[in-house]
């Protein structure tokens, strides 16, 4: 057979592949669009049934600042439009279902990569578990020029390897501006006496729970390789490892699909963290890290991934999105869960007044504080429409159903995206995606509580450190009774 005709055959088959792969992403799309415009038809139908209250003037009905009022709680759900608006973008966009990452190029020389994990070292059998795992990745791929960096406020002891360094923070450490918590954890591995690595290396951070896969690894090699951008990354899902608690597993559903939404959208995109950036499955390099630092003081201790995000965009760095995806759990329990999220309020309040950031950085965290705070607002619109009807534009209903028609699908593709109905079975999958629409209210009330939560007890801000094991650990490593906290121990690297 000629080369021509060798040639014409693999193109054909590439573009077999490609439509292929783009079939289950148009027809996503399309489920989409029919769920808005379903929820749309309803609403300009509501809206029309409803214009009897409105023989009599509502400024008549209710008085004049009882009108105002309603309006005001009723027009503050436009809040989360631009959320709304650039998570209908990313998921409309971008294929959903883009297939396993693949090496792209030839691996000549791979960098130094650094996977840093941060713990306070209260489960030492979850980080050594979850060490060797990803260890186990790495090695799998053929990957040999790699590091894990265990960073811990209390000393574990994880067996000697070249390919492991722990490196305890001593009790007495302080950064030039008193940051605190993970912050000052992460800036301790900055400094001079510590720092081991080079500004050409980079760095992985992880959670002590998170879980390495063969497509996030080679998404961080391919990214490294691209050589476009300081600082990347990708999607975490929570349904992949054991699930302790459904119901929080259910609620971080949605936590995917902004990973697939508005995060991929804006990273390929405007290459900003426009609304959000995450403290774990952060790809870094070294000399950038270094350059922006974690020293941010107070203001930077609570949601210190975030303000890392917006002082790294205002110095002019490039962020970009990575493929293949990381496996985290979700929180054990609706107490930590109310905590968890209690944290990033706070936290997130904190980084929107920083006079460190300029406004220009904070506009997209705004509109995520906003529609944070006006929650309870909004989740009583659901009551108050009913109660107190108003004389409303159609365009406003239309607004209302494309917003909730992509809340709620943020919840249906996280559950695609992470449940397998090969791996679950198909009714139980098809169960677990309509438990996902089923449990938005729930889900509303329970983030209300967590920001009225976050408002009352602002005074008192603290880093919640949720449960992230169900096994109990060693009982040796939980009291701290190795104390050599001014030291790091280093294995042969």
């Amino acid at each position: 057979m000629s080369l021509p005709l060798l040639m014409s055959g693999k193109f054909l088959c590439r573009i077999k592949k490609g439509i292929c792969d783009l079939v289950p992403h148009v027809l996503t799309v399309l489920a989409l669009l029919a769920v808005i415009l379903v929820v749309g038809s309803k609403a300009a139908a509501t809206s029309k049934l409803d214009d009897f209250p409105y023989e009599v003037d509502p400024l008549e009905r209710y008085g004049l600042w009882i009108t105002i009022c309603l309006y005001f709680v009723r027009l503050s759900m436009l809040l989360t439009l631009p959320l709304s608006i650039f998570n209908f973008l990313g998921l409309a966009l971008y294929n959903l279902y883009p297939g396993a990452p693949e090496f792209k190029g030839a691996r000549v020389n791979d960098p130094l990569i650094c996977f840093r994990v941060v713990t306070k070292g209260t489960c030492p059998d979850l980080v050594k578990r979850n060490v060797e795992r990803n260890i186990n990745i790495c090695n799998g791929l053929g990957l040999s020029n790699f590091i894990f960096e265990i960073v811990t406020d209390r000393f574990i002891g994880l067996p000697r390897c070249p390919s492991v360094r722990e490196i305890v923070v001593p009790f007495n450490y302080r950064t030039e501006k008193k940051t605190l918590f993970k912050a000052r954890a992460l800036q301790y591995c900055l400094d001079d006496s510590v720092n081991d690595l080079k500004d050409e290396d980079w760095i992985v951070h992880l959670d002590e729970e998170t879980i390495l896969t063969r497509g996030s690894v080679i998404g961080i090699l391919n990214f490294i390789a691209k050589g476009t951008s300081s600082f990347g990354q990708g999607v975490i899902t929570y349904a992949n490892e054991e699930i302790v608690c459904w119901i929080t597993t259910i609620f971080d559903l949605s936590r995917v699909g902004n990973d697939y939404g508005i995060l991929r959208f804006c990273l390929k995109h405007f290459r900003k963290p426009l609304f959000s950036w995450k403290g774990s499955y952060v790809v870094s390099n070294v000399g950038a890290e270094r350059n922006v630092s974690f020293d941010f003081g107070i203001h930077g201790s609570i949601a210190e991934d975030c303000f890392f995000g917006l002082m790294a965009w205002k110095k002019g760095y490039l962020f970009d999105f990575i493929e293949g995806e990381m496996w985290e759990r979700s929180p054990f329990s609706l107490t930590d869960y109310v905590k968890q999220r209690r944290r990033w309020v706070q936290g997130i309040t904190l980084t929107f007044f920083s006079k460190d950031i300029p406004f220009k950085q904070k506009v997209g965290i705004s509109f995520s504080l906003l529609s944070w705070i006006t929650m309870p607002l909004t989740a009583s619109n659901s009551v108050l429409a009913f109660l107190y009807p108003l004389p409303m534009p159609i365009v406003f209903h239309f607004l209302c159903a494309f917003m909730g028609g992509v809340m709620m699908f943020l919840f249906v593709i996280g559950a695609l995206k992470s449940f397998n109905y090969k791996r679950t079975g198909l009714c139980k999958f098809l169960l677990i995606c309509t438990a996902s629409v089923l449990l938005l209210p729930c889900f509303v009330i329970t983030e209300t509580c967590a920001v009225v939560y976050a408002f009352l007890t602002f005074s008192t801000i603290e880093f919640h450190t949720i449960k992230k094991e169900s096994r109990p650990s060693d009982g040796n490593f939980m009291h701290g009774q190795h104390t050599n906290h001014g030291q790091h121990t280093i294995c042969n690297v």
